[in-house]
């Protein structure tokens, strides 16, 4: 099975991650929607056909880095261009990420991938990650 090696040392932040994965991708790119780095692991957006094992190299810089500040920049920009239905949940949620409640990018990211390996809902996609 493939090997696609992400390195937490490369990057800050979720534009820095796209950029990185993105590198990993035959003909794509992908610009760190969440949205769309879902459908990206279902495969056809230039990730092997067969599955691939994601190795994330510097993964526990990548928590820091991608934990609750960056998770509350996140909610400030994604309310700015929201649906308006969307911004009491979204609102909701920012004033959780404040007090470091919730879900951070950094375990969104992690949660997707997984929902794509062994045991999530997307198993079939084969997609095991490997946190280093």
């Amino acid at each position: 099975m493939p090997v696609l090696v992400i390195d937490g040392a490369r990057f800050e932040d979720l534009r820095g991650f796209a950029r990185e994965f993105s590198s990993l991708l035959t003909d794509h790119r992908w610009r760190g929607s969440l949205d769309a780095f879902d459908d990206i692991l279902c495969g056809g957006f230039g990730t092997p056909e067969d599955g691939f094992v994601l190795r994330w190299l510097n993964s526990d810089r990548s928590r820091d880095r991608l934990g609750w500040p960056a998770t509350v920049a996140w909610y400030e920009q994604t309310l700015t261009t929201c649906h308006p239905s969307n911004r009491p949940h979204l609102s909701s949620k920012l004033d959780e990420a404040r007090v470091q409640r919730g879900t951070t990018l950094f375990d969104w990211l992690v949660e997707i991938i997984e929902t794509h390996g062994p045991g999530g809902d997307e198993a079939e996609d084969n997609v095991h990650l490997e946190l280093a």
